[in-house]
Parts: C-alpha cells; sequence; structure tokens
C-alpha cells in the first residue's frame, strides 16, 4: 500500500464509520496523545521501565494510531503525503548529504 492509498483508505473508514473528522485541534490533541502512548511503550520495551499488567507492549500498533491520526490531519488540510515526504527527502538530502558522514559522533 503506498502512502497515498492509505490516506484514501483512512479517508474512506472515516466517512463509512467515522461519521466524520473531528476538528484539526482535536486530531492535533489526539496526536499528542498517541506519540505519548508509543513513548510509554518504547520506555518499557528498550528503556528502564517495567510493563504494567495488561498493558501494550507492542510498538507496532501505537505506531499505526500516530499514523493514522496523522492520516487524518493531512486529509484533513489537504495535504498530499506522498509530496510532503518526497519534498522532506530532498530538502534533507540537499541539507544534510554530509553532516552525518562528517560527525565523528557517528562512527
Amino acid at each position: 500500500m503506498t502512502i497515498r492509498e492509505a490516506q484514501r483508505l483512512v479517508d474512506n473508514w472515516i466517512k463509512e464509520y467515522g461519521v466524520r473528522y473531528f476538528s484539526e485541534l482535536t486530531n492535533m490533541a489526539c496526536l499528542t496523545e498517541e506519540v505519548g502512548e508509543l513513548a510509554r511503550v518504547m520506555a518499557r520495551k528498550y528503556g528502564d521501565q517495567s510493563f504494567k499488567s495488561g498493558e501494550n507492549t507492542d510498538p507496532a500498533d501505537e505506531m499505526a494510531d500516530v499514523l493514522w491520526v496523522l492520516m487524518c490531519l493531512a486529509n484533513q488540510t489537504g495535504v498530499d503525503l506522498t509530496d510532503a515526504l518526497r519534498r522532506n527527502m530532498e530538502k534533507k538530502t540537499r541539507r544534510d548529504h554530509d553532516r552525518h558522514k562528517l560527525n565523528p559522533k557517528l562512527h
């Protein structure tokens, strides 16, 4: 599935099951919440914390939640994430083509 297809899939789901999109501001708050849930799983799985009984341990599920809400926001604001990611990769390549290679901390 491409990013563009995923955006359409989310849009179709919202129209069929979700009644309508939440407001952009609500979805921004939801995105922040989902990133926090991902951070919690990462801190417990790869960091020093331990999981509580019954707590979600799957970072993939939390990453998918983050992606879902991000796609909702993109759909609501007319952002084609395929084009946005391509442009962002081009920007990073122009700006950082040698930066990380020349960073002694990474070697």
